[in-house]
């Protein structure tokens, strides 16, 4: 049997999905399940803020609502992120698991790997740049995140299988309208997809055999394909509703 548990939840709203990370980082601290990797999607599209991010500062708010895009306040730092056409993995694991030895810079390091080996799975041959980002030809790919709370760590991040610029500036601020068309520039110039590295669309459900292959190979193995436990559902709808849905945790900062 294999050291990874791994879960594959399709595509779900953003603050239950920040919920279940939750939840596993729960199951994994108490010792009710391993370390665990899961992969998944955003339905609809979302943006998550880090901890320490001011909603105001980040998000037009406005828009998101007129879009029907969900906007949540992540556990993790980092920037805000707008979450559509991707696949996003979550891995959870003891402080004392050597994947989260060495400290941050080489915890990220050993975990991207794993991001890696999918992107390679797919035929993009890619690099990781530290502190936390994954890049292709000189373009980021993928923006990574962690926090370690009661023992253990909890690392999610993002793939761009497609970007859509001008979607993402319409619902993150930008600095003023002037700079609009400069900023979104500079972001092209620096950020790329899978869809652009290959010069083809590749859907969520052909990226997530890749990446179940990749982290396979980076982890050792993964155990076949399982379910959140319904103690973890429970855990997940609860966080979902009393934290992530929260006003108050939204808008904490």
């Amino acid at each position: 049997m294999a050291e990874f548990r791994y879960l594959e939840t399709g595509a779900a709203r953003a603050s239950f999905n920040m919920g279940l990370d939750e939840a596993v980082l729960e199951s994994v601290t108490s010792g009710a399940a391993k370390p665990t990797l899961r992969l998944y999607a955003w339905k609809p599209a979302a943006v998550s803020l880090g901890y320490f991010q001011g909603v105001r500062d980040e998000v037009d708010l406005d828009a998101c609502a007129a879009l029907g895009v969900d906007v949540v306040r992540r556990l993790t730092g980092g920037g805000a992120v707008y979450h559509a056409d991707e696949l996003t993995y979550s891995v959870v694991v003891p402080e004392s698991h050597p994947l989260a030895r060495g400290g941050i810079l080489e915890s990220y390091r050993s975990i991207c790997a794993g991001v890696i080996a999918g992107l390679e799975e797919l035929g993009v041959r890619a690099q990781f740049a530290p502190l936390n980002d994954i890049v292709s030809n000189g373009k980021k790919l993928s923006g990574n995140a962690q926090t370690r709370k009661h023992g253990c760590l909890l690392q999610h991040g993002t793939v761009l299988l497609g970007v859509d610029l001008d979607a993402m500036f319409t619902v993150l601020r930008v600095p003023s309208e002037k700079l609009r068309g400069k900023l979104i520039a500079d972001v092209r110039a620096r950020v790329s997809s899978v869809r652009s590295e290959l010069g083809r669309t590749i859907p969520y459900e052909e990226a997530v055999v890749a990446f179940e292959r990749g982290f396979g190979a980076a982890f050792g193995g993964l155990d076949d394909k399982t379910s959140p436990t319904p103690e973890e559902l429970s855990s997940a709808d609860l966080h979902a509703a009393d934290r992530f849905e929260s006003e108050a945790w939204t808008f904490k900062r």
